[in-house]
């Protein structure tokens, strides 16, 4: 399993986009370990403007992850990437196919919950 962190803070939209697009994009299974910077001055300096970060397991940072290309190019490096569903994001970015819900997503209501 890999292990993850991501630098974030409480109600962060940027946060929750990189989580929808990683639970998306990632084929292996993988543990997020979710790191509050405001409980932190040093982390608020380094990461403040940077949020949402996400980390690797050898300390290698992904700033803007939200950015699907960016997310996707990150993970292809580390042979993480799902291909299949990838294609069918940009698809969908692109106004080319039906909307794909993320793994593990349920709609209730109109609303989309990530398992």
């Amino acid at each position: 399993m890999i292990r993850l962190r991501l630098y974030t803070t409480l109600g962060c939209h940027l946060c929750e986009q990189l989580e929808a697009l990683l639970a998306t994009l990632c084929h292996e299974r993988y543990r997020l370990e979710r790191v509050e910077i405001s409980d932190d001055e040093a982390l608020v300096a380094r990461y403040g403007m940077r949020i949402p970060v996400l980390v690797d397991e050898a300390g290698v940072e992904l700033d803007r992850g939200m950015e699907p290309e960016r997310l996707v190019a990150w993970l292809a490096s580390r042979g993480w990437l799902d291909e299949a569903a990838w294609e069918m994001l940009r698809r969908q970015l692109a106004g080319e196919g039906e909307p794909r819900e993320a793994k593990g997503a349920v709609m209730r209501g109109g609303r989309r919950y990530l398992g």
